[in-house]
């Protein structure tokens, strides 16, 4: 198969700015959007900001897109979105209704979601948290040793992406099989290869 060269400029904006949004998507084909405000701490304590990054900004970006004529909007969402209880996955929760209710009412545009777990090893995940506590000599801190998260790799993320945009017909969630895993287990395996040693006692839990 012929490899296809593809044209890349980056361009700096804030998903909040409607003006920048419809810029960055004037001749764009395909739009991912990954942007959002995912710390669960960070929504909770400021939840209106969350509000405007993964609600408002949504709906921002669907304007955009509709005024562009731009073909395929994939946005990516959560597992948290499930039965939410936070700020955060409720504020998501909502970002996926809207994209959804936006390709009800499309005509060109094709919207679809997709939930990603735990990206292992991207910024915000706790992997390089864990990292970094144990190179500088800190106890590792879970909020409790019982804790299950789905986790995939950046690889995976990027697959479903892709993959989405090519069976995508409009309104769809897709949910990729993720594995799920102890964050106790990831810890005391992060602490056997990093400090090579199964000394468990350097894990804590948050109060």
């Amino acid at each position: 198969s012929s490899s296809r060269e593809c044209d890349f400029t980056p361009v700096l904006g804030d998903i909040r700015d409607m003006c920048a949004l419809n810029k960055a998507m004037h001749h764009i084909d395909v739009v991912i959007h990954l942007a959002a405000l995912k710390h669960v701490g960070f929504s909770e304590s400021k939840p209106m900001e969350a509000v405007k990054t993964n609600i408002l900004a949504v709906n921002n970006l669907i304007d955009a897109a509709l005024a562009n004529n731009v073909e395929y909007v994939i946005n990516t969402s959560t597992d948290k979105a499930v039965n939410p209880f936070s700020v955060m996955g409720t504020s998501k929760l909502m970002g996926e209704q809207l994209i959804r209710a936006a390709d009800l009412v499309s005509d060109s545009t094709v919207f679809s979601s997709t939930r990603f777990g735990n990206v292992l090893g991207s910024s915000g995940s706790v992997v390089p948290l864990f990292r970094q506590q144990l190179e500088s000599g800190k106890p590792l801190t879970l909020t409790s040793k019982k804790m299950t998260r789905f986790v995939m790799t950046l690889e995976d993320a990027a697959r479903l992406v892709l993959e989405s945009i090519n069976i995508s017909r409009g309104g769809e969630i897709f949910i990729t099989k993720m594995k799920t895993i102890r964050i106790e287990d990831l810890a005391n395996a992060m602490i056997q290869i990093i400090l090579k040693t199964e000394n468990k006692s350097t894990i804590s839990e948050k109060i």
